[in-house]
C-alpha cells in the first residue's frame, strides 16, 4: 500500500519567542514493514542551524534551531511511505511460551544471556511501576496462560471496556487515572497495556504513528482531519530445540482498533518512531526563550498515493 502523509504543526507565542532548540520525531524510519519513498520536512522560519540523526531506538530525529525573534512557527512534514506485507508468520498466540516462562527470562540470574528488550522492562515517565496495573492484568495473565494469548486478550479487554473519549485527558493524564476512570485516547490505552505488561516483568514498548481512516461513503476525506495514532507492543521469545527461551520478536498491539500483528498491526499502519513511552517519541519538543503564551494547532492527513 503507497501512503501519502502530510503531518502540519503551527505554533503562535505571546510575546514573542527570542531563541528556540526543538527536536522533532516526525519522520518514519525503514523497517520490515514499511519502506520510505519520500520525507521532507519545512520549517518557517528558516532555522539558523539544523541537522538529522538516527537515536537509540532507530528514529530520525531532526535538531534544529532558531536564533532570530519569531511570534510564529510552522513545521512541516511530508512523506510517502509503502507499506509492505510482515515478513514474519504470525505464530498460533496458543503456542507461545507461558507468561511466567517468560517474565523468569528475563528475571536477572549470574551469567544468564543479555536480550536487548530488557530495556522496556522498566517504569518509565508515563509508564510506572503501580500494582493497580499488575491487578488489573492478572485478569487475563492466569497461571500458565501463552504469553501472546493473554496479551491479545488484555488488549481486547481494554478495547471493550474503555471508552474513547476526544480531549478527556492530555499527555500529562496519568495512566493510572485513565485506567481508573475507564477512558482517554489512544495514548492512554498504550500507556495502561505497556505499564500493565510491564507491571508483570514483561518487555513492552510504545509505538507513535498512523492509520489510514476512511471517510464515511459519499464523503470527502477530510484534508488535515487525521490525527496520529499511537498502540503498543509486547516482546515474544522464541522456544529453541532444546525447549529453552531465546531471542524473539515484537508483536504490535492496537487496544483502540482491536488490532494485532507482528511488526505492524496491518498494511494501513506507518510505524513513525518507538521507545519506552511517549516522552521518547513526543513529535516535537524543545526550549525556548519567551513566549509564555502559545498556542498549537496540528493536522494531519493520511491518504492513499494517486
Amino acid at each position: 500500500m503507497l501512503l501519502e502523509i502530510t503531518h502540519d504543526t503551527h505554533y503562535s507565542y505571546d510575546p514573542n519567542v527570542e531563541i528556540a532548540q526543538h527536536l522533532a520525531h516526525l519522520k518514519p524510519a525503514e523497517t520490515s514493514t514499511q519502506k520510505i519513498l519520500k520525507s521532507n520536512i519545512h520549517i518557517d522560519p528558516s532555522p539558523a542551524w539544523q541537522d538529522q540523526s538516527i537515536d537509540n531506538y532507530g528514529n530520525v530525529c531532526d535538531f534544529f534551531s532558531l536564533q532570530n525573534r519569531h511570534r510564529e512557527l510552522t513545521i512541516s512534514v511530508q512523506s510517502l511511505v509503502e507499506t509492505l506485507p510482515r515478513q514474519t508468520q504470525a505464530p498460533d498466540p496458543n503456542k507461545t511460551p507461558s507468561w511466567e516462562a517468560v517474565r523468569e527470562y528475563f528475571r536477572y540470574h549470574s551469567g544468564t544471556r543479555w536480550d536487548a528488550a530488557s530495556e522496556f522492562l522498566f517504569a518509565s515517565p508515563f509508564a510506572p511501576i503501580r500494582s493497580e496495573f499488575a491487578e488489573f492484568a492478572r485478569v487475563n495473565f492466569t497461571p500458565n496462560r501463552p504469553i501472546l494469548e493473554a496479551a491479545i486478550d488484555l488488549m481486547r479487554r481494554i478495547h471493550s471496556e474503555f471508552h474513547y473519549v476526544r480531549k478527556s485527558t492530555d499527555i500529562d493524564t496519568p495512566a493510572h487515572e485513565a485506567l481508573k476512570k475507564r477512558e482517554g485516547v489512544c495514548q492512554d490505552f498504550s500507556h495502561i497495556l505497556i505499564a500493565s505488561l510491564r507491571n508483570l516483568g514483561l518487555p513492552a514498548k510504545y509505538i507513535s504513528g498512523y492509520i489510514l481512516t476512511n471517510p464515511p461513503p459519499g464523503q470527502p476525506r477530510l484534508i488535515g482531519g487525521d490525527a496520529s495514532h499511537a498502540w503498543a507492543a509486547v516482546y515474544i521469545p522464541r522456544l529453541n530445540d532444546q525447549g529453552q527461551l531465546t531471542s524473539g520478536f515484537w508483536c504490535d498491539l492496537d487496544p483502540t482498533n482491536n488490532r494485532w500483528g507482528i511488526d505492524s498491526p496491518g498494511e494501513d499502519y506507518v510505524n513513525l518512531a518507538q521507545g519506552r513511552d511517549y516522552g521518547d517519541v513526543s513529535p516535537i519538543k524543545g526550549v525556548i526563550h519567551g513566549g509564555a503564551d502559545h498556542k498549537m494547532n496540528v493536522a494531519v492527513t493520511v491518504m492513499p498515493a494517486e
